[in-house]
């Protein structure tokens, strides 16, 4: 486990989006932990920028399925194709 003052979060906010091993949060003036930070296996943002919209939103975690997806609906709205 690695540690990791707040100042050096302040200074490069990079080590919690990049974070790959579990590390603790040290409070240098008082030498004491402040908190233990954990990996997250898999992060969706798809629901926070949503927004109002989120029921409406379709979940596909393969890419190319959703780009071809999207693209046969937008040739369906175009040519007035159906699936």
């Amino acid at each position: 486990m690695y540690s990791i003052s707040i100042g050096d979060i302040q200074k490069n906010i990079s080590l919690l989006t990049q974070l790959t091993d579990v590390f603790a949060i040290i409070d240098k003036r008082k030498n004491q932990r402040v908190a233990i930070v954990y990996p997250i296996k898999k992060h969706s943002i798809i629901g926070s920028m949503a927004g109002k919209y989120k029921n409406r939103v379709t979940y596909c975690d393969d890419l190319e399925k959703a780009k071809e997806m999207a693209m046969m609906e937008a040739m369906g709205d175009k040519y007035g194709l159906s699936n």
